[in-house]
């Protein structure tokens, strides 16, 4: 007499290909939350990017606003998406420690980068313009919330350039 051994029961191809497939959706979308996420890599002090140059047309006189110089001040500013690492340009003019002026160039590595910069680009004077240098902390601007993360960072590598 055999001893009998004992098999597991065989899971089909097609549900094994469902597991995977849901498990890959998962974690898609945990990437995706995750990416929305601020990350304190983009606001570390010394991280990779441009530093603030001001402009050839800025002033070297302060300004009243909290000993900000006036002029046009530029800097590139770094968020990770879940597409990898992207860079934003910012540049913003002073006058009194306020902003006068904001304009974004943007570096998009792909179409979908392009897309957010350019909502982010279009929004962003609304929330800026007119307002003290020392409050802005922008979060989400026209559906995009992953730019502002670049856009905080070159401000206060401006800031800093200002001073």
């Amino acid at each position: 007499m055999r001893p009998s051994i004992q098999q597991s029961p065989a899971i089909s191809g097609a549900a094994f290909r469902k597991g995977i497939f849901a498990g890959i959706a998962g974690l898609s979308l945990a990437g995706t939350v995750a990416g929305c996420a601020p990350s304190t890599a983009d606001s570390t002090p010394g991280a990779a990017g441009n530093p603030a140059t001001p402009s050839a047309g800025s002033s070297a006189l302060a300004g009243s606003g909290g000993g900000y110089k006036d002029g046009t001040f530029s800097a590139d500013g770094n968020y990770v998406s879940p597409n990898g690492t992207e860079t934003v340009g910012v540049q913003l003019t002073l006058a009194a420690g306020k902003v006068t002026d904001v304009q974004i160039t943007q570096h998009p590595s792909n179409p979908n980068t392009r897309k957010f910069q350019g909502q982010f680009a279009g929004g962003i004077a609304a929330q800026v313009v007119g307002k003290n240098i020392d409050e802005l902390n922008v979060s989400k601007v026209a559906g995009s919330s992953l730019t502002s993360g670049g856009f905080n960072q070159a401000v206060d590598k401006i800031k800093a350039e200002a001073q």
